[in-house]
């Protein structure tokens, strides 16, 4: 069978959305210089070779519109390079990466660019143009939300024992706060995760480095470093951050991922048209899987997305070098973790999106290259990448380092 190979990855630095370094870049021309920085890369490759650009976005609305993969292939000049947008929300360059791979083993290619952006500082906040008008038939369920944060309560039930739709429209932080409750994970060991992050991070600095494309500002400066993590985060710091939602509540700014911007680009290629170009591959695309659940605990969605992608792989677990699970919130990090039998010393070796930030649109994409670049530095060979995704859903893929 035709191999889909990975033989480019490129990120730009992740901005804390709002006052961070990317707040003045349209996400247009951010992903326009990242995909321009993984093709220079692969020099053998002609940009007119490629089949297709598949762009990854978790909100695309506003400028996030209009179709940007295409928006971004006429920015870059390559008028004759189709391009789609796809959001699966937090694992949107994820299913892009999918969606060029599947191609290639179908054999409806042999060159594409997977791509993700998100760029948090330019949405039109609470407009319909930026989320969408929410379905009025999930009213009763937001009401339940309303009278659980005004009466302190974060258990969670089977809403259908309510009989009611569970709460589409839910906030993130308060489906962790859900997750929390349901699998009793403390406000201690989330912030002691939180600074196992942070920490790790902080000591993996050449390492995120060493991933970045310098961006040319709109006022001509460069962007050359990541905006997180923090450094000098204390147990006692993060102790001392009180609740968002509730007093009684346990997630905090400490322990759940900032809102950013950034992007990401992947060149995939097939196997026989790698080695005829004499491009070496970084790795190979191994399985997929994807999971759903309630979107009230969508926290938990990593845990069966990653069953299936192992058993379609023919793996287990203990075949998997290095696990990266996206770290929107220590809240949910830790069951799933715990679920999958995931050691300390194989997940997120370097930090994760609680230091480093998580563009929803970039996240996927980026973790890919992470784990290609983390497996190679650890002397690795089989990354599992998997999240969970807003909606009541999750996401996972295995990859091979060659």
């Amino acid at each position: 069978m035709t191999e889909a190979v990975i033989v480019s990855a490129a990120r730009s630095p992740i901005g804390r959305a709002v006052k961070g370094c990317l707040r003045e870049m349209r996400a247009d021309e951010l992903t326009a210089a990242v995909v321009s920085a993984a093709l220079a890369k692969v020099p053998q490759l002609d940009p007119a070779e490629l089949d297709d650009l598949v762009l990854g976005c978790g909100s695309p609305g506003g400028e996030q519109g209009w179709n940007l993969a295409r928006m971004v292939a006429v920015l870059m000049g390559l008028d004759g390079l189709p391009g789609t947008t796809v959001t699966r929300h937090c694992a949107s360059s994820l299913q892009a990466l999918r969606m060029a791979a599947h191609a290639i083993r179908a054999g409806e290619g042999d060159a594409f660019v997977a791509a993700g952006v998100e760029t948090a500082s330019r949405y039109v906040h609470g407009s319909a143009e930026a989320s969408g008008e929410p379905n009025p038939r999930y009213r009763a369920a937001a009401d339940r939300t309303a009278r659980h944060r005004a009466e302190g309560g974060f258990g969670w039930g089977d809403p259908r024992l309510l009989g009611e739709l569970p709460d589409a429209y839910l906030a993130m932080m308060q489906t962790a706060e859900y997750v929390a409750g349901l699998r009793g994970v403390s406000r201690e060991a989330m912030d002691a995760f939180a600074l196992r992050s942070q920490t790790r991070a902080a000591e993996a600095e050449g390492f995120w480095s060493s991933e970045i494309t310098p961006i040319r500002l709109p006022d001509g400066t460069l962007a050359t470093r990541d905006d997180g993590p923090r450094r000098g985060v204390t147990p006692e710091a993060l102790a001392a951050l009180k609740p968002v939602l509730h007093p009684g509540g346990r997630v905090t700014a400490g322990n759940a991922c900032p809102v950013n911007d950034g992007a990401a680009a992947l060149v995939v290629m097939s196997d026989r048209r790698a080695a005829e170009l004499g491009i070496p591959p970084l790795g190979r695309v191994v399985s997929t899987g994807l999971s759903a659940l309630s979107p009230e605990i969508m926290g938990l969605g990593p845990v069966e997305a990653s069953r299936r992608a192992l058993a379609r792989a023919g793996m287990s677990i203990g075949d998997v070098d290095l696990v990266e699970l996206n770290e929107a919130f220590a809240a949910q990090v830790i069951p799933c973790a715990e679920d999958l039998r995931v050691e300390e010393g194989r997940l997120n070796v370097y930090g994760g999106a609680i230091a480093m930030g998580h563009p929803p649109g970039m996240t996927g994409a980026r973790m890919v290259g992470t784990v290609l670049h983390a497996l190679r530095e650890t002397d690795g060979t089989v990354g599992l990448v998997t999240m969970c995704v807003g909606g009541g859903q999750g996401m996972a893929m295995v990859v091979e380092r060659f």
